[in-house]
């Protein structure tokens, strides 16, 4: 896509749980050029389905595009674009951060304290991070972690689901 600047659009697909599902769906993005940021697949509440979420920026037009082609796969159950405002979701980030002064852990501490991080394991040398939220504060969090020196990170993407007792409607693609 030539323009996909915007803000931040979250789609949730459902799909049936069977094998080359997520090739299927990856293959239509890449086919298609669409520039997503996030893609994450797990199970449902429901027996043989799963649940993957794509975040991307763009416009109105552009989500739209995409969930007419998404609607197109058979295995795909449901499409719904999820609204950041009107839904909640959240990304994990792991990071190895260097930790050999100790002068720096105690300030390093209090961040992860901050942020509401916490350590996972620790040796003389690093610290092993855990950070949930949303990008916005892992972004914030991994900026202050560069000044201590990070070895290694690993972000799991943004999972959704929308507020309230019932599903979003807004943009939903169904199938009969």
């Amino acid at each position: 896509m030539a323009e996909n600047l915007g803000e931040l659009r979250i789609i949730s697909a459902t799909v049936e749980d069977r094998p080359g599902v997520l090739f299927k769906v990856t293959s239509l993005i890449r086919r298609r050029g669409f520039n997503i940021e996030t893609i994450t697949v797990g199970g449902t509440e429901k027996e043989h389905t799963s649940r993957i979420t794509i975040s991307m920026k763009g416009n109105v037009a552009i989500v739209e595009q995409l969930v007419k082609q998404l609607s197109k796969v058979p295995e795909v159950i449901k499409i719904i674009e999820l609204a950041p405002a009107e839904s909640v979701y959240r990304e994990l980030a792991i990071v190895k951060v260097l930790a050999q002064d100790p002068s720096k852990r105690s300030d390093l501490l209090n961040y992860i304290s901050i942020f509401r991080a916490k350590v996972i394991d620790a040796s003389k040398d690093t610290l092993v991070i855990e950070i949930v939220g949303n990008p916005t504060k892992i972004n914030a969090f991994m900026d202050l972690m560069r000044g201590f020196g990070i070895a290694e990170m690993a972000k799991t993407g943004i999972v959704a689901l929308s507020r309230g007792s019932k599903p979003q409607a807004e943009r939903t693609s169904e199938k009969p």
